[in-house]
């Protein structure tokens, strides 16, 4: 992977990362149920795609 490629994945880390904080921060404000479940799954979408991400990251510095 090209260096330009590695700034690319860590740049999608980091969006993800926000993304899954203001979805966590979102939960906290909601009263609706049926919309904290749903942005419950939506965050751990989120956070596969991360991990994911992380681990090509870790497998390109092998």
């Amino acid at each position: 992977m090209t260096q330009k490629e590695l700034l690319y994945v860590e740049d999608a880390v980091g969006h993800e990362q926000n993304v899954g904080q203001i979805i966590q921060e979102s939960i906290l404000l909601l009263e609706d149920k049926s919309l904290q479940t749903f942005l419950k799954n939506e965050l751990k979408k989120h956070q596969v795609i991360e991990t994911k991400l992380i681990n090509l990251l870790e497998s390109e510095g092998k």
